[in-house]
């Protein structure tokens, strides 16, 4: 939990499984660092851009707050928070990920953590925001609730997370474009593609918009909403302390 962390060690070409076990899901993303923001990129057809760009407007961080960045990865998605003028706190469990985040935006304060034993005082963000990371999780629900647990109240939450497509033919050609598509494209331009083939499983097993709504209103917060992103392939959801 420093802001310097070292380069990552762990078996090159690990996969982890459904079963998410920490350990594995860390060593899956230090092989992937290097390529990450690139592979995103491609295999989202630069929809990950305008993804960001919509959890930067609904976290709606102001100048003199603090905004916690879970599953942070390189800092991509940190960097427009600290622009907006908000203290912003990067953290990641993969050590590898941190490593390039560190090398590429030196002024971030990296912090290497769990999401479900977060490092942080009670009541000390007033904002947490989490994308593309919640599914990775071993325990949803107690991740979501150690996100609350170090939220002010009133404080915001938003999980940017891919969900499920709303017209009933696309979501079947984008289920194809998972499991075959993705992983192929990952050859060309990931360090790590068969880190891709876990990824494109746990975005299939993931629960839909109102599932996800129920479990993060039954992690204890309240007025949650969500909006859909690219025809419902990602969705937003917000909610309060």
């Amino acid at each position: 939990m420093v802001d310097d962390v070292d380069a990552p060690r762990g078996r090159a070409g690990a996969r982890a499984t459904l079963a998410k076990r920490r350990a594995d899901v860390a060593v899956m993303f230090d092989h992937v660092a290097a390529r990450y923001d690139l592979a995103n990129d491609v295999l989202s057809l630069g929809q990950d851009r305008a993804w960001r760009r919509a959890v930067l407007e609904a976290v709606g961080a102001r100048a003199g707050e603090r905004v916690l960045d879970l599953a942070a990865g390189t800092g991509t998605s940190s960097e427009p928070f600290a622009a907006a003028g908000a203290t912003v706190v990067p953290t990641d469990l993969s050590l590898g990920m941190l490593t390039v985040g560190k090398q590429r935006r030196p002024s971030l304060s990296f912090v290497a953590a769990d999401a479900l034993q977060l490092p942080y005082a009670d009541a000390s963000f007033d904002a947490v925001t989490i994308s593309f990371g919640l599914r990775n999780v071993e325990d949803t629900h107690a991740a979501l609730s150690e996100m609350r647990r170090v939220t002010r109240p009133g404080g915001r939450l938003v999980v940017c997370e891919f969900s499920s497509p709303t017209w009933a033919p696309f979501r079947v050609v984008y289920t194809e474009y998972l499991m075959a598509a993705l992983p192929r494209i990952a050859r060309a331009v990931s360090s790590n593609p068969v880190a891709y083939t876990y990824l494109a499983e746990s975005i299939r097993a993931w629960p839909d918009q109102e599932q996800l709504a129920g479990r993060i209103s039954a992690a204890g917060w309240r007025d949650v909403a969500w909006r859909n992103l690219s025809g419902g392939v990602v969705a937003l959801h917000r909610a309060v302390r």
